[in-house]
């Protein structure tokens, strides 16, 4: 018999993991930054600085112009029940360029006044991963099932006519999840009973007797292809000096550009699947295949600002400190679906709202940031340096656009009805279910083997943003619009080496940076009040980048 367990539910807008999606970190900068860990706090000197700790443009005593390349080797495995896919991918970046200027100073208090301005790509998100999972132990449908249940709906709620799209109501009824719509118009769930009041299952289900004949429970398999694009492109404009030459200081207006794309499919091979057969007007049993794909699209500007500080009480130590503004972004999204499905010998291929996108704008902050440095020169050869940094993950936000005067629907909350005008208060609330703070930690050193040649290394940690209420599937995570799936990142760890050689005011350096990220791959939410544990795969994320520096001081 065709069971709908699962107690699936998805909102319009954003999702507590978008929020992640918006603001997770990477290491990325110049090849001598990256070489050392990205442990450049204390230091400064460095084009990278101007977007990590500011007050390294105030170490500068002369010009710079520079650029950085970088070669990124990607190879993603996913393991799922013991089976193994593995994908690779190569991509070609520009990290990093711009210059600094140096305006001296008839001061020996104030000796110069440096300016900066950079390209840097605070994080790339280019990967892609797959996998097959050889066992299922629940379907989709059933999770989508679960939500049309959960909301209430009724078959008109769900149903198209001629003068009715259920994407865009204009009967000022109940507007439906694009999902639960999605899902009925290919078949994936169905109603039962009264069509006002139906009980909706989906295609999967146990064992059991009707009539008196024994039906099998459902079985197959399941299946999942993902890829991300984008980038975080950070605009630094910078001004900083020094006092004394034991005091460096400086500051950073960053303007950000976002450019965030997914592509996801999620399939099914079932047998004995419960589907609607349209030439007996009733559930049979029968094989059952589909899959759906999402597209999203999330783009737009934000801007922050940075303050820093570098101490130099004695020629061998340094210390530092910066603080970083969240980033205010205004962010535009664009979603569609489409589910390919194949049943008693026909192919079925419904599009979310016919085909055309849906939008919605949105304001989001990302947490604050706050960076301790410490590093300590020996003599002319030898230098080591350690950064700490603090993200509370817990603090992003989203938030309507001032200009948005549409009205929005949650189901479970009433938000954005008159009773709480808040359009985004449960989400946020998930974020601090989900998320907690991180800790960063970056160590690098550097020794120079003759005035021009030099060999540097460096480790950089940055603990899981995820609570283990969250990664433990002891919660139900909600996800938006039609898009399920979501992923979980755990630690990532960095190794770095690199090589640097200057003359004459040109310097090259080279960067080998090895970075290595597990994640958990979720087809859908689990259910926490039951046994049943949703598709899921264990990832595994390696990327080897090499980076190549080039610039002059003078």
């Amino acid at each position: 018999m065709a069971v709908g367990c699962m107690a699936g539910m998805t909102t319009y807008g954003q999702s507590a993991i978008d929020a992640y999606r918006f603001s997770q970190p990477d290491l990325k900068g110049t090849a001598r930054f990256m070489s050392m860990g990205g442990a450049f706090g204390a230091l400064g000197g460095d084009l990278s600085t101007l977007s990590q700790n500011p007050a390294g443009i105030g170490v500068y005593r002369s010009n710079e112009v520079g650029f950085t390349l970088d070669l990124d080797f990607q190879k993603s495995t996913s393991d799922a029940q013991g089976m193994k896919t593995g994908v690779d991918q190569t991509k070609f970046l520009l990290n990093n360029i711009g210059g600094v200027a140096t305006l001296r100073l008839p001061s020996a208090t104030v000796p110069n006044l440096n300016f900066g301005f950079t390209y840097n790509k605070g994080a790339s998100f280019n990967r892609r991963y797959r996998g097959n999972i050889p066992r299922l132990d629940m379907s989709m449908s059933n999770y989508i099932a679960g939500m049309a249940n959960n909301a209430g709906l009724t078959v008109a709620d769900v149903e198209s006519s001629d003068y009715f799209n259920p994407y865009n109501p204009n009967d000022g009824g109940i507007a439906a999840p694009w999902l639960t719509i999605l899902g009925y118009d290919g078949f994936l769930i169905n109603p039962n009973g009264d069509p006002n009041d139906p009980y909706w299952t989906g295609q999967w289900g146990t064992a059991g007797t009707i009539d008196g004949t024994a039906v099998p429970a459902t079985s197959g398999s399941g299946y999942f292809d993902v890829i991300e694009k984008g980038s975080v492109d950070e605009y630094n404009i910078a001004i900083g000096g020094n006092i004394a030459n034991k005091v460096f200081w400086g500051m950073n207006f960053d303007i950000i550009n976002f450019d965030y794309r997914l592509q996801s499919l999620y399939g099914e091979n079932l047998n004995n699947a419960w589907v609607y057969d349209t030439s007996s007007d009733n559930l049979q049993q029968t094989s059952s295949n589909w899959n759906m794909q999402n597209l999203y699209r999330a783009n737009g500007s934000g801007f922050n600002y940075q303050l820093g500080v570098i101490v130099k009480p004695i020629q061998e130590l340094r210390i530092g400190l910066a603080v970083h503004t969240p980033t205010w972004y205004n962010l535009t999204e664009t979603y569609s679906a489409d589910l390919v499905g194949s049943y008693y010998g026909s192919n079925y291929n419904p599009m979310t709202n016919n085909g055309t996108p849906g939008y919605n704008d949105v304001n989001f902050r990302t947490p604050w940031k706050i960076i301790a440095s410490a590093a300590g020169v020996i003599g002319s050869k030898f230098i080591i340096s350690a950064d700490y940094e603090w993200q509370a993950y817990q603090y992003m936000k989203f938030s309507e656009p001032s200009y948005n005067d549409g009205y929005y629907y949650d189901y479970y909350s009433m938000a954005g009805s008159p009773f709480n005008p808040d359009i985004y208060a449960d989400t946020n609330l998930d974020i601090k279910n989900y998320y907690q703070q991180t800790n960063t930690l970056r160590l690098g050193a550097e020794y120079r083997i003759t005035p021009k040649f030099s060999v540097r290394a460096g480790y950089c940690f940055v603990s899981s943003p995820v609570k283990p209420v969250a990664k433990e599937n002891k919660t139900t995570i909600f996800t938006a619009g039609t898009m399920p799936n979501y992923r979980f990142d755990n630690d990532t760890n960095y190794i770095t080496c690199g090589l640097g050689y200057k003359t004459s005011g040109f310097y090259v350096d080279l960067a080998y940076v090895y970075k290595h990220m597990d994640s958990e791959y979720h087809a859908f939410s689990p259910d926490p009040d039951s046994s049943i544990v949703s598709p899921q795969a264990s990832l595994s994320l390696n990327n080897s980048q090499l980076v190549l520096s080039c610039g002059i001081k003078f």
